[in-house]
């Protein structure tokens, strides 16, 4: 049976998760990644991954539906078949998209599938893949930093990743007894695609995010993906229930 310690990446096809991944397979770290939609992306993932020579493997999930939740569970053994072990070590709930709304103008539809995917998955999938992550393993959540500050337009989307923050602290005492440790990652305002990409690309926007970090720039994705790995890795097996923010000293 193989020793590779292997990660399960939700969205980890763009972004954030990509960086995530790819830092993980450069730390010899094997990886499920999932995707939505974009399956030449997540086919170039496990090309990337693969040069590392890890294990990569991609499956498609649409968090934001439960109900196939089950059946994902099953397809991942069958990969961990595959790769000739039988649990997972690492979950890193990543996959979300933004909403920039007023509050006032914040629609029912508009906040449940903010819910769905950003608090529902990481409650409900991380539930159906548990007989599948090792005794000790890891579970990461993601968060944001505007659970702690705000700019307005962000008030569903800050509501649930806050209720992230809340699940994750749950989850870490309820599975102490199986070792596991449980933390929540907490990125500030980082330049990707998430949101239409707002901060990438929208010129005021980045300088105001830059202005607001006493390192004078906003967040780019490795500043994330690169800790994941230190963050997983046994020498931060004590955090647990942990909030660790990533935001360059962000709205201090």
């Amino acid at each position: 049976m193989s020793n590779t310690r292997i990660a399960l990446v939700t969205g980890a096809s763009r972004g954030l998760g990509r960086s995530m991944a790819s830092h993980l397979a450069r730390a010899g770290v094997g990886v499920i990644g999932t995707y939505n939609q974009n399956r030449a992306e997540a086919d170039a993932l496990v090309a990337q991954v693969g040069e590392h020579g890890v294990p990569a493997a991609a499956l498609q999930l649409d968090v934001s539906d439960s109900g196939s939740f089950p059946q994902f569970a099953s397809d991942v053994r069958s990969v961990l078949d595959g790769f000739g072990t039988d649990h997972v070590d690492y979950l890193v709930n990543n996959a979300g998209f933004g909403l920039h709304a007023p509050f006032t103008a914040t629609t029912p539809e508009q906040f449940d599938g903010l819910f769905d995917v950003h608090v529902k998955a990481p409650f409900f999938l991380t539930q159906a893949l548990l007989p599948l992550l090792v005794d000790g393993g890891r579970i990461l959540n993601v968060s944001s930093g505007l659970a702690r500050f705000t700019y307005p337009g962000n008030a569903a989307y800050a509501a649930a990743k806050g209720a992230v923050e809340v699940l994750t602290r749950y989850q870490a005492a309820e599975l102490g007894e199986r070792r596991i440790r449980v933390n929540v990652l907490v990125p500030g305002a980082i330049a990707t695609d998430f949101g239409g990409g707002l901060v990438r690309d929208n010129k005021q926007v980045n300088e105001a995010v830059a202005g607001a970090i006493p390192l004078g720039r906003a967040g780019e994705p490795d500043d994330i993906g690169a800790a994941v790995p230190l963050i997983l890795a046994d020498g931060f097996a004590w955090a647990n229930g942990t909030r660790i923010e990533l935001s360059g000293g962000q709205n201090l």
